[in-house]
Parts: structure tokens; sequence; C-alpha cells
């Protein structure tokens, strides 16, 4: 049975991915990183519950360097979380420079020292062309450095590539995943917000995949439209 390392920051898509993984390969650690986020405590708290729920170790990597020196308002250091649609051009100021990049690096090394034979990634159809490293070229860059960096030929696998975020929502739910326990908003606080783009995102996924969503949000104003192809969405 193929050895994974599951990329688990604690929201819906990672924490599906983690259940469909522990379903089908040995997943030898579910890892997250601490990188200075808004929301890092708030989604590693649930990363940990459905790591602890399935017997799995959670391992979480500090990188407060990125918090230090890096530009993004999704970060602690950086300003307020734009509301709206995820699609909207003003979600390009939540990106975190080369963020997948850092991460899949540290976790290629991370799972070769655990003995995995891959990594997995809860990139989805859905995924966001304002994201460079979220795109089809660099996940195929990434996964083949990957391969020819490691001596165990590390993979780097996407089992949610072909589902959309409303799919991923009813592949949770037969799965067993608690949704509920799990954390979209960029903003961080106690309760989601309901109105920041991941929060509108989530509650469109449970309207579309016709589940009854189970999460708390601070409002619920009308969703947004979604805006035209001026700002496509790209698979990742």
């Amino acid at each position: 049975m193929k050895k994974t390392v599951v990329l688990l920051s604690g929201g819906m898509d990672s924490v599906t991915a983690l259940y469909l993984s522990a379903s089908e390969t040995q997943v030898v650690a579910g890892l997250s990183f601490h990188y200075g986020s808004k929301h890092n405590d708030r989604e590693i708290s649930f990363a940990r519950w459905h790591a602890d729920k399935l017997g799995i170790p959670q391992v979480t990597i500090p990188l407060a360097f990125v918090g230090e020196y890096f530009a993004s308002d999704l970060l602690q250091s950086g300003g307020e979380i734009p509301k709206g649609h995820y699609e909207e051009e003003s979600m390009k100021k939540t990106v975190v420079p080369f963020r997948n990049g850092i991460m899949l690096s540290i976790a290629g090394g991370f799972a070769e020292s655990k003995g995995a034979d891959a990594l997995v990634i809860a990139a989805h159809a859905g995924d966001h062309a304002i994201y460079p490293d979220c795109r089809e070229g660099f996940m195929k860059a990434m996964g083949e450095a990957l391969q020819l960096g490691t001596y165990a030929g590390i993979e780097l696998l996407r089992p949610l590539i072909s589902l959309t975020k409303a799919e991923i929502a009813m592949k949770g739910s037969e799965l067993g995943v608690d949704f509920s326990k799990t954390w979209s908003c960029y903003v961080g606080g106690e309760v989601q917000c309901g109105e920041c783009g991941t929060c509108v995102e989530r509650r469109e996924a449970f309207f579309r995949a016709g589940l009854a969503d189970p999460t708390e949000y601070l409002r619920t104003p009308p969703l947004p439209q979604e805006p035209g192809p001026s700002v496509p969405s790209a698979p990742c």
C-alpha cells in the first residue's frame, strides 16, 4: 500500500483529501504549516482534530519567516481581508508569494524522511488563476521536481483535481467528514465571517451540493454574483 503525507490545512478540501487518502493509502502524517496567517490557529486546530479522529499523526511546521518578511493581506502583518466573491480581482491581496512552492519543498523532504512514497495536496477543479502557485503548469513542474529531487522519487498526488468545491462537499459527506470541524474564513476570529471570498466559496459549495451547511457564520448576506470571465478559474 502506498504511504502518503497529506498537506492538511484544516479546511474543507484538505480534510476531505485526508479522509480519502486514509481510505486508499497508509497516511503516515497530516502535515500543517503555521506561516502567520490570520486564520492559521483556527485552521490548524481542526487539522489536529481530524488527524486525531483517524489516528494519524499531525505535525505542524512553523514558518515564522513568511509572516515576518512576505507581503500579503492574508498574513497577520497584512491589511484587511477583502469581502466578496473569490473570483474578484481584489482577492489577489490574499496571495502569499510562492506559498505552495515553499510548503511542497519542505513537505517533500519531510515525506522522504518519514519513508513515504507520495505527497497529497487538495488542489481541485475550482482553484483560482489569481494564485500563480496553484496553476497546472506550476503543479506539474513541482511534481517533477519532487520526483527528481528525492531518492524516493516522491510523487505529488492530487486526488481532488477533477472535483469542484460542491463535489468536494459531496465527497466529504460520503466519507463521513464533519464539516463543522473545518475552517475556511480568511479573517480568523472565533466565528467564520460569512463574507470573505473563502466564506462565500464555502457557502456556495454547500448550496450547490444540496447539503445543509453546518457552519456558524457571523453574517450570511445574499451570496454575491460570480464575476464574469475576465478573471477565469483554472484547475490546479
